[in-house]
């Protein structure tokens, strides 16, 4: 891809969507552009991954196609108005703010193409989930060149913005519910009497493959369980338990609350 892309803030989510660029040579190193406050961050991501990165954005704000805002939401307004009239007219604005809707951005940059991304904390490892919605005045090619930068660092799929809230309480919450499943696995491991290091590589790894069977079969989770549960064996009996403890309803229940927390933290 020949486009030139520039990142308000060199954070976590920013490192992992430049590495994933560069790494799977979706965009040249060269053509990727940094800003942070920290000089010492700049100098880091420059030396780890040949990009260009700067304490400021003046220098590159009027010639990047796609500008990233990856910035903490109690500073986005402060970062906007610093941008607001620098940006080429066609070049496209992508946040990764958290509660930050498409309107709140609009009113910085009322003729610019928006898309708004939520994305989750795997995209550092290069298993992150992101979900982005467009602006109306977005086209379908801006929209495909944000999909494939995405896609670098793990899967990305498109939704309307009112979905939002709902993926962060499912994807931008959910490594938290895996990490305490993998945890709460590994002490039954230990409390069966398996050593903890044993424990939590098994549980980690079979929550990452089952994981993988349902992206890669596309088949339903229940037809893989079913395959996985034997009449009257080892599997039935732990499913019974964790149905009678109300685990299913305990996750659903911890979507619903997520996503309604972030539509709560959208409105204020």
């Amino acid at each position: 891809m020949e486009k030139k892309i520039g990142f308000i803030g060199g954070g976590a989510m920013a490192e992992a969507i430049l590495s994933g660029a560069v790494s799977k040579q979706v965009l040249a190193a060269e053509n990727i552009f940094v800003s942070d406050h920290k000089e010492e961050r700049c100098r880091f991501l420059q030396g780890s991954y040949g990009v260009q990165a700067f304490v400021g954005a003046e220098g590159f704000l009027s010639d990047v196609d796609i500008l990233v805002l990856a910035i903490k939401p109690q500073v986005a307004a402060k970062a906007m108005a610093e941008v607001q009239g620098k940006l080429k007219r066609d070049a496209v604005l992508v946040s990764i703010v958290a509660g930050l809707t498409i309107d709140s951005i609009r009113e910085f940059f009322p003729e610019q193409k928006i898309i708004r991304v939520m994305p989750n904390t795997p995209l550092s490892v290069g298993e992150g989930m992101s979900a982005y919605a467009l602006s109306s005045n977005t086209c379908a090619d801006d929209a495909e060149d944000v999909r494939v930068i995405l896609s670098s660092c793990g899967q990305a799929v498109e939704v309307k913005e009112y979905m939002l809230d709902a993926v962060t309480g499912l994807s931008g919450s959910g490594p938290a519910y895996g990490f305490l499943m993998i945890d709460a696995l590994s002490d039954g491991g230990v409390a069966a009497g398996l050593p903890r290091a044993t424990a939590t590589l098994l549980a980690a790894q079979t929550i990452y493959g089952a994981a993988k069977m349902v992206l890669e079969s596309g088949k339903h989770p229940d037809v893989l369980r079913d395959q996985v549960t034997s009449p009257a064996g080892t599997t039935i009996a732990g499913v019974r338990v964790m149905e009678q403890q109300g685990v299913r309803g305990a996750l659903i229940d911890a979507v619903l609350a997520a996503a309604e927390r972030s539509a709560e933290l959208g409105r204020k």
